[in-house]
């Protein structure tokens, strides 16, 4: 190995090991915006209310949130701007939310009451240690509502399976019930009242004061590097964490005179996006129309600022598979370590045409970053991301990118190092680059 390669390992390592951290230090969607708002006001962006007046300048650096998991920021051009250079992603990831009052008494012990967020694999959930997370509302001292992250730092659940003994078809596939299966182990019946507890010793108030929760179960299991040269990297929520790290990562280390710039994180995507703060929602259009109110624009530029922006929406991709490779298309198969993965559909689940295509690939081949390209079997119906939902608010030019990773949706997923700084590269020469020039002819 040359020592240019061994460099160049050590920089993927650097960079897959910090997204990780990032990770481990966000287990909803609430703590994703939490840390990300920390990085972005080390690096001089000021937070906006959305119910106060903006007054934006040239050269500003901004950032929005909404709901406490969805965050926008974007940087200003030191002159008049043609358009918007917008990376997208989401915050949400799938797991289980913490129903209100959910100590449940079953056979001398106590499990919580918990139902499905998102479209989960659930066998991986079983005989791991868990923990819990989220936000809870309380009552503060004035009388006002607050929101308090919580993130306990210890085990404090565990879904048992049951022994092979008492369902010798376990091995033959399992169909689980949500209500019956799926409910975690939190103690004896005896320890009636401690998840209450629990969350006021954690936000810091009197059990009285807590008014409401959103709370999720969360893999405790801590990343891991593995295989032949700890090539793969394993961890919970790198669907769609990873694209959303190196997404700000990409924005925070480029400028751009001509365009806006911004980082753009979603919630709610693994369940429909059908939110006030996900991709169906207005935020991403607000956003851009005070942008421009506050600079002085008027309508008709808001329209042709549109006309001239480009939209990315970062979120993973499925890597063929090496025990079943024929569920990945024929000739479209893309692996981990492979590069970055530009997504189609026929049926538009995927924002990419051939005009995006062309923009993202030309990008990638000046910028020597490497490109595979994903398709569904066309027997299969695949799934969708932000990109095609938010276009219904904010039409734009867009497609669909992610990097490619084994067991999405498992609490605990796989991807491959070199890839965090293949993204990461064309987060930053994206966000750097002009507004797309297109010549388009209607003739032959």
């Amino acid at each position: 190995m040359t020592t240019k390669t061994k460099t160049k390992k050590t920089a993927q390592r650097r960079l897959a090991e910090q997204v990780l951290t990032h990770i481990t230090a966000s287990p909803t969607a609430y703590h994703v915006v939490a840390n990300m708002i920390r990085r972005l006001e080390d690096a001089g962006f000021t937070g906006l209310p959305e119910e106060e007046r903006w007054q934006l300048a040239p050269g500003g650096r901004y950032y929005v949130t909404r709901n406490g998991s969805s965050i926008i920021a974007f940087t200003i051009p030191g002159r008049d701007f043609r358009g918007y250079q917008i990376i997208a992603s989401h915050s949400d990831s799938p797991s289980f939310r913490i129903k209100e009052n959910p100590e449940m008494e079953a056979a001398g012990y106590l499990r919580l009451n918990v139902e499905r967020y998102g479209g989960m694999l659930c066998a991986p959930w079983f005989d791991r240690p868990l923990s819990i997370a989220g936000r809870v509302v309380v009552r503060g001292r004035d009388g006002a509502l607050e929101t308090r992250l919580i993130q306990p730092d210890r085990d404090l659940l565990m879904l048992p399976s049951l022994a092979i003994h008492m369902n010798r078809e376990a091995n033959d596939g399992m169909k689980y019930n949500a209500q019956t299966d799926m409910l975690p182990l939190f103690g004896e019946a005896a320890d009636k009242g401690r998840f209450r507890a629990l969350l006021a010793s954690e936000a810091g108030v009197p059990e009285q004061d807590i008014l409401s929760d959103d709370l999720y179960l969360v893999v405790r299991q801590a990343p891991s590097f593995w295989g032949a040269e700890e090539q793969y990297f394993s961890s919970p929520r790198l669907d769609d964490q990873e694209c959303a790290w190196c997404s700000l990562e990409g924005f925070l280390a480029a400028d751009n005179e001509e365009q806006v710039m911004l980082h753009c994180v979603l919630d709610n995507e693994e369940v429909g996006s059908r939110t006030r703060q996900g991709a169906a929602s207005t935020f991403l259009q607000s956003v851009l129309v005070r942008i421009g109110e506050s600079l002085g624009r008027d309508g008709q530029d808001y329209h042709t600022a549109l006309a001239s922006s480009f939209m990315v929406s970062a979120d993973n991709a499925h890597a063929v598979h090496p025990a079943h490779p024929d569920k990945a298309d024929p000739v479209h198969r893309p692996r981990m370590n492979g590069g970055i993965v530009l997504k189609y559909a026929a049926n538009q689940n995927y924002t990419t045409d051939g005009v995006s295509a062309a923009v993202v690939r030309d990008l990638c081949l000046r910028e020597k970053i490497p490109l595979q390209t994903f398709f569904n079997r066309s027997d299969q119906p695949g799934g969708s991301t932000l990109g095609n939902i938010s276009n219904t608010q904010v039409s734009l030019m867009a497609a669909d990118i992610g990097l490619a990773q084994l067991a999405m949706h498992s609490p605990y997923e796989t991807a491959g190092v070199s890839d965090v700084g293949a993204l990461v590269d064309f987060c930053r020469a994206f966000y750097r680059a002009g507004a797309p020039r297109i010549r388009e002819t209607c003739h032959s």
